[in-house]
């Protein structure tokens, strides 16, 4: 009684838009954080329903609605390092962007923000990193090769850089993405966070993690490379923190085979929802 209480105090001081969530089945959560089902699917807006927008996913759960303001779209890792055909980028992940460019001005131009979550290391980082991932960023086995060390220059005049350095060329958005990026920053509709594992919302608290709080931003589309590793690792821990989680198919790839993505495919849609841009962009248009 004490704890119902205690929500009904804190409900009226924070407004109309922190209603206590209706004793039903229908729905989902607490005062703060709260799902309603509807009879089409779900509405994900938390009470505010300000230029809600509708998705007809074709994925279990079926129809979100969902609140502009508290929506993003995060890219992850669609860097030179692992794009660049110079670098022995694979191409399938080449081929996603400019589908990945359709999404991220169709956020913008509905007041959504965009998230640029990418591999820059620090000094310190490479201090504190474990020997597994210093293992698996080898390029031929020993630790002189993995994260920090210089990868020379490519097409007789571009310096790579250190390995996923920040600040680096190499750890830099890749072609196309990296003028979105740099603009999108300059004009304050996008966001770039720098992260030190294959999530970008591991750990007690990162970057990415304190943004989402500070601007009460629940729901989260995401993309990028690979989707069977910082791709699903950063939405799995986005899960585990309780935000709303929806994997958009068609601005996702990997080089794994194919029985990785399939494990994806349907562990994101009992964690959350699946989507693809022609469902999402429609709507946003």
């Amino acid at each position: 009684m004490f704890l119902s209480n205690h929500f009904a105090i804190l409900a009226a001081a924070l407004g109309a838009n922190a209603q206590l969530v209706n004793p039903n089945n229908n729905t989902f959560g607490n005062v703060f954080n709260f799902w309603i089902k509807t009879t089409d699917g779900w509405d994900l807006t938390r009470g505010n329903a300000t230029n809600a927008i509708t998705l007809p996913l074709p994925f279990p759960k079926s129809q979100v609605t969902i609140q502009p303001a508290s929506s993003a779209l995060v890219i992850i890792d669609m860097q030179n390092f692992f794009l660049h055909p110079d670098l022995n980028g694979d191409p399938r992940g080449r081929a996603i962007i400019p589908t990945t460019i359709d999404m991220i001005h169709a956020f913008r131009a509905n007041g959504m923000k965009v998230f640029w979550t990418n591999w820059g290391l620090t000094e310190f980082d490479l201090m504190n990193m474990p020997p597994s991932f210093i293992n698996g960023f080898s390029s031929d086995g020993s630790s002189s090769t993995s994260f920090g060390s210089d990868m020379g220059t490519i097409q007789g005049n571009i310096s790579v850089g250190r390995k996923l350095m920040r600040g680096s060329w190499n750890a830099q958005p890749f072609g196309d993405l990296f003028e979105e990026q740099v603009g999108g920053v300059a004009n304050g509709t996008d966001f770039y966070f720098n992260k030190n594992r294959l999530s970008g919302m591991w750990g007690a608290s990162t970057p990415m993690q304190t943004f989402l709080q500070d601007n009460l931003i629940t729901t989260l589309f995401f993309g990028g490379v690979n989707i069977d590793q910082c791709v699903w690792g950063t939405l799995l821990d986005s899960y585990y923190k309780g935000y709303d989680v929806i994997l958009v198919d068609d601005i996702s790839a990997t080089t794994s085979p194919a029985a990785a993505t399939g494990m994806v495919d349907f562990n994101a849609q009992l964690n959350g929802w699946r989507a693809n841009s022609t469902n999402v962009l429609p709507a946003l248009m």
